[in-house]
C-alpha cells in the first residue's frame, strides 16, 4: 500500500501569537474516514513541545 504525505501544524502558536511550526511526514493511505494524526513535536519558536495536528 501506498504512503500520503501530510503536514503537521502545531496547535498552539496561533493562538499565543506566533508562528505555527510544520513538519511534514508520511501515513499509510487507507479508505474511509480515518481521524487526523496528532503527535507531539519540539516549536522552536515557543521552545517546548506542543501537540500538532494534521492539515489537510
Amino acid at each position: 500500500m501506498a504512503r500520503e504525505q501530510v503536514i503537521l501544524e502545531c496547535t498552539e502558536a496561533r493562538a499565543l501569537g506566533k508562528p505555527p511550526s510544520r513538519y511534514f511526514t508520511t501515513k499509510k493511505k487507507v479508505t474511509g474516514q480515518q481521524p487526523r494524526l496528532e503527535l507531539k513535536k519540539y516549536n522552536p519558536f515557543l521552545r517546548r513541545h506542543t501537540l500538532h495536528r494534521e492539515v489537510r
